[in-house]
């Protein structure tokens, strides 16, 4: 067995500085876990002090070689490491050392001793072993050795490469939504593979679930994993693979950079202590900012249809009994059979809103086992139970208990329920860990939800009230700016800008759901604020778009001809409220498309508050344009921000030269 085919480019390091020979050892050691060589890795380490116990594996010339026969090692495997100056290892020569190989060695068979034995043979050329210190980089220390090994053993033939079957680099993207940024990114992706002659495959986790999924031959074989997401997917199918872990943005701006990370081997191991099925397990040098929006983004993805869904039926409703003639009051919406109807079945959608927000951010943090936690939270925070009142009583009800009336904490009290009850339960999985196995069968079907309902009971009562608090404090805050319009108008400009400002991200997702989150506690009063803002909003998402296809259309110059082809595409997605559609021309453009947009985006939602305009559907577009109140002047505030935004773009966008 050649020391090329158990020494990985990834499993070396040179010019380490290490404080001492335990030091040296544990920078060794987290060389073999980095390469995915080990089992366990405490356990292997032990094999490898044992060792040293019984002498030192220094053996003299400036060259230690440690080694380790263990159950801990998944196969035969090689470390090495470069210490310039020099490290104490109590060598018998008393020269510190500067040139260490560790060796893994499985239980069955003696291949570390094969391999000790090959390494003796080379090492004993001290022109070899400076030429190994003196190496650059780790493809420049497999080469010396392959070339020494050639040298030494001429009779032996080299292993033929292995051919893998299937793909070279797998990908997995996803976007919090589900609509643009997912297949773009693939798209992206993909193309870049092709460009660099690399077989690619790349799984979608678009609205519509999962497409072209990966299968275990294709992860055994693949040299490693991208993940471009911005919500969490499933990794520990990934275990013991180079996973790299990113934004979604990431895979449609930079596919080249990435795919190169997998293929030159610049990418860790990724360790998953789930099972396969686990839907959590995220990259561990992801910053904590990251992993908190991606577990939000996780909450928001799952809502988001049933808002959209519940929101239109909602708005129907109200559709109807205006052209019923239905007075605008307390009953409107439930005027005659049918809007009834419409208004029962989407309040029924709605009224999942708060519940599925909470349970899959729960979900996202601890997995199956936070689903519990979190629906149950979101249902609490949604109904305002306390510890004086734990029915959730209201009105009359709770005066004839004798009792203060239920406070619903909204959208704020499923986050914290979201958030703060998935982070307990994870403890609490942490904590049961060492429980008798006799009791692993019990914990997910009778510990975990037990204690679980336990933890967001009483954390949900407890803050309930707080929490209302602060949610009545908005909903006036509201009242009042839709009572100064000098307030109202500058908000609605700013949330609509949030839209474009990166089209689908988090200032997108932080605009959106704010108002969606105001419209699901919305009055039926028709000029109630939260619908002046949904009317922002919406028209700030899609004037980006359009702007970009009336600039194609109407400055052809300042774009390519694949741009000026792709450009009418963007009405429709205008249109239908779809901002993603603007995306590929930020991505070419960005000091141009983004501030023209934002600026555009700003005005249509300053007018648009302006004209008085309301929403009553959190989605869709033009399709939604009967229940938009003022849709004339709606249309015209569309318009005017997508030529302010169109205009700008002439004016920051050279012409281009074909």
């Amino acid at each position: 067995m050649r020391i090329t085919d158990l020494l990985k480019k990834q499993g070396i390091s040179l010019g380490v500085s290490p404080s001492g020979k335990k030091d040296a050892i544990d920078k060794l050691v987290a060389l073999h876990e980095k390469c995915g060589n080990l089992k366990d890795v405490a356990t292997y380490k032990e094999g490898i002090l044992a060792r040293e116990q019984m002498g030192t594996t220094a053996i003299g010339m400036e060259v230690a070689i440690p080694h380790a026969k263990s159950e801990a090692v998944k196969a035969p495997a090689l470390t090495a490491i470069t210490v310039p100056n020099g490290v104490d290892y109590e060598a018998p020569d008393g020269q510190p050392c500067k040139l260490i190989f560790m060796i893994a060695a499985t239980t069955d068979g003696d291949v570390h001793l094969e391999v000790l034995a090959r390494l003796m043979q080379m090492l004993m050329d001290e022109s070899f072993t400076a030429k190994l210190k003196a190496a650059k980089t780790p493809d420049e220390f497999l080469k010396i050795i392959d070339d020494k090994e050639t040298e030494k053993f001429p009779d032996e033939p080299k292993a033929a490469p292995v051919q893998k079957s299937g793909y070279r680099v797998l990908a997995v993207t996803a976007c919090p939504t589900g609509i643009a940024h997912t297949y773009m990114a693939a798209e992206a992706l993909a193309k870049a593979g092709e460009q660099m002659g690399i077989t690619i495959k790349v799984e979608t986790n678009g609205s519509g679930g999962a497409k072209n999924i990966l299968t275990a031959e294709e992860i055994a074989n693949c040299d490693g994993i991208i993940i471009a997401a911005d919500k969490n997917v499933e990794t520990a199918r990934f275990d013991g693979k180079p996973v790299l872990s990113t934004k979604v943005a990431d895979g449609i701006h930079k596919p080249e950079e990435l795919i190169n990370k997998i293929v030159n081997g610049e990418v860790g191991i990724f360790h998953s202590d789930r099972k396969a099925s686990d839907t959590s397990a995220s990259a561990d040098d992801e910053s904590f900012g990251r992993k908190l929006y991606k577990h939000l983004m996780n909450g928001v993805s799952h809502m988001l249809p049933f808002v959209v869904a519940g929101g239109i039926f909602i708005a129907i409703a109200f559709l109807i009994d205006s052209f019923a003639g239905v007075p605008q009051d307390d009953g409107f919406g439930t005027g005659t059979p049918v809007s009834a109807w419409f208004k029962n079945m989407g309040g029924v959608a709605f009224g999942f809103m708060l519940p599925i927000l909470a349970g899959f951010i729960a979900m996202s943090i601890a997995d199956r086992p936070g689903l519990l936690v979190g629906i149950v939270g979101g249902m609490l925070a949604a109904s305002g139970n306390t510890f004086a009142n734990p029915a959730a009583l209201t009105g009359d009800d709770a005066v004839k208990a004798g009792v203060a009336s239920a406070i619903p904490s909204g959208f704020l009290g499923a986050l914290l329920a979201g958030f703060v009850a998935g982070w307990l339960l994870k403890m609490l999985e942490k904590a049961c860990n060492n429980l008798p196995a006799a009791l692993e069968g019990i914990k997910p079907i009778l510990i975990y939800p037990l204690a679980g309902l336990g933890i967001v009971s009483v954390m949900m009562c407890a803050v309930n009230p707080f929490m209302g608090i602060i949610n009545d404090g908005m909903k006036n805050a509201v009242s009042y700016m839709a009572s100064q319009p000098a307030l109202l108008i500058p908000v609605c400009a700013l949330l609509a800008g949030m839209m474009a400002i990166d089209m689908g991200g988090p200032f997108n997702k932080a605009a959106y759901v704010t108002a969606t989150a105001l419209l699901t506690g919305a009055s039926s009063d028709p000029n109630d604020p939260a619908f002046k803002i949904m009317a922002a909003v919406m028209i700030g998402g899609m004037v980006p778009p359009i702007a970009i296809a009336l600039s194609t259309t109407i400055f052809r110059n300042r774009w390519s001809s694949d741009e000026r082809k792709n450009g009418p595409v963007n009405y429709i997605m205008g249109l239908s409220f779809i901002t993603e559609g603007a995306i590929p021309y930020a991505a070419g453009h960005p000091l141009q498309v983004i501030p023209s947009c934002l600026v555009g985006s700003a005005a249509a939602g300053a007018l648009s508050a302006l004209f008085g305009c309301t929403l009553r559907a959190p989605h869709g577009g033009i399709f939604v344009l009967p229940t938009i109140g003022q849709p004339l002047l709606y249309f015209l505030a569309l318009i005017i921000g997508s030529i302010v935004g169109m205009l700008l773009l002439a004016v920051l966008k050279k012409p281009v030269k074909e």
